[in-house]
């Protein structure tokens, strides 16, 4: 297993902290965490990014807005904008870490973050996975999700562990799994700045993040749209919506799995992402 290492990158106006595996190159593995509260990029993909840190550069940052990256004082209102936020310094980013075309994997809000990033800088991309990904228009709100925009109604660690453990379709073996992430996230949790940046992203007077089908359909790449058949947090329909209206998507399923599909189905997550790689989807 390869070793993570964490760092703090500073931009022109922002501060990120990148967590890297593998060696230095001009292409990166880009994995973008999803929106839980006290979400990090180790907390959603340290196990991935050690594993595949034996044979790729693997980048997982903290996104604006979460864990130990910046916190805007001023921070943008609604999902949407924040993800173009997001975006457009994570090209920064690679900029400054020397890194020329990306591979990106994004889970749920990230999945959302990487179409952002195609859509800017189409010819920098090589494939996308998206995991569980919003974006779809007219979707409902689940519980689960409405539960997670609302956290800091009631902000306890029981709180947390119920809404992770919604994550998941099947508690079996994951018991210690959840446990650890919920004392990872709590000290985040409860950071001032970091419910500054919750309140402001799910700002209820915000429009929808959704994609039109003109911008879906004007990305080339080839992508994966990954979603467990049991998500309970983003209904199965919106990757469904995805892959049939992006151009060179393929849409793959897994039965008996929830949000977390590369935590609840880990191998099968890490095959369907390096066979995408290979060029095999």
């Amino acid at each position: 297993m390869a070793t993570v290492q964490s760092s703090d990158v500073a931009l022109d106006d922002v501060t990120y902290r990148v967590h890297a595996t593998g060696e230095s190159s001009p292409t990166a593995l880009l994995f973008l965490h999803g929106s839980g509260p006290g979400a990090t990029g180790t907390s959603n993909w340290k196990a991935v990014i050690e594993e595949l840190g034996e044979r790729y550069y693997c980048l997982a940052p903290d996104m604006i807005g979460f864990g130990d990256s910046e916190h805007p004082e001023n921070p943008p209102s609604g999902m949407k904008a924040f993800n173009l936020l997001q975006a457009d310094t994570l090209w920064q980013l690679l900029d400054t870490l020397g890194v020329d075309r990306v591979h990106l994997v994004g889970n749920s809000m990230g999945g959302m973050i990487s179409i952002r990033m195609a859509l800017s800088q189409p010819e920098r991309v090589e494939t996308m996975l998206l995991m569980g990904s919003g974006g779809a228009p007219d979707l409902p709100i689940t519980p689960g999700l409405q539960h997670l925009r609302t956290f800091y109604a009631d902000p306890t660690p029981e709180s947390l562990r119920a809404l992770l453990e919604s994550f998941v379709h099947d508690m079996g073996t994951l018991t210690g799994v959840v446990d650890r992430v919920v004392a990872e996230r709590m000290p985040y949790v409860e950071r001032a700045d970091v419910k500054r940046s919750h309140a402001a992203m799910f700002d209820p007077k915000a429009g929808p993040p959704a994609f039109t089908d003109e911008e879906l359909t004007s990305l080339p790449h080839r992508t994966l749209c990954v979603h467990g058949r049991d998500d309970i947090i983003v209904p199965v329909e919106s990757s469904t919506y995805l892959a049939r209206t992006m151009p060179n998507a393929t849409l793959h399923i897994i039965p008996k799995c929830g949000h977390w599909t590369q935590i609840e189905a880990h191998d099968t997550f890490v095959f369907l992402l390096e066979s995408l790689l290979a060029g095999r989807l």
